[in-house]
């Protein structure tokens, strides 16, 4: 698992969602992370919104941003706990066309290293819907961290081997042809 330097770096066009009922964009520490990080990495912010945890008003984002062909990945974070509130994992669902299980169970045991069994109570997932990458995380900064440092750095890096979501992107609306 290392980088081919013979091969280019392809910046993606990323956009943050933050889903909380009560965080503004001058609290969204975990939102900001993800920015830096992708940001740092080479990557492009596309858009960044901050939504309450509604399903509908999350599953019409989502289909937007999804909709449009200059977004390659989703990222957001928040709502993916077990409380009445949290609800991205259903919207997310509601949205995929092929869910990304892996990444779900690649998450909770990154994070079962570092938090344990609390790590049960989260519902990160992924999947793909209209050629678009969608990541749901939970709202901590170390989970943003360890979702962007420990999976989502390399799996969107077109240099990573042996393989990465770069490589595929192009074929991912091959069934629309």
């Amino acid at each position: 698992m290392a980088l081919d330097h013979d091969r280019p770096f392809i910046p993606l066009n990323i956009a943050i969602l933050t889903v909380s009922d009560t965080r503004g964009l001058a609290e969204d520490k975990s939102g900001q992370i993800l920015v830096d990080r992708l940001e740092k990495d080479g990557h492009l912010l596309a858009d960044r919104k901050i939504l309450k945890d509604d399903i509908p008003d999350i599953v019409t984002q989502l289909n937007e941003w999804c909709d449009n062909p200059e977004i390659d990945v989703v990222i957001s974070t928040g709502g993916t706990g077990l409380t009445g509130r949290d609800g991205t994992p259903e919207a997310f669902e509601q949205v995929y066309e092929k869910p990304i299980p892996g990444f779900g169970e690649l998450f909770r045991m990154l994070s079962y290293q570092k938090i344990g069994s609390s790590t049960i109570q989260s519902r990160a997932t992924a999947g793909v819907a209209k050629g678009t990458y969608l990541f749901a995380v939970p709202g901590s900064s170390g989970a943003c961290k360890d979702a962007w440092d420990d999976i989502l750095q390399t799996q969107l890096d077109n240099r990573h081997r042996p393989c990465n979501f770069v490589e595929i992107a192009p074929r991912l609306r091959e069934h629309e042809k």
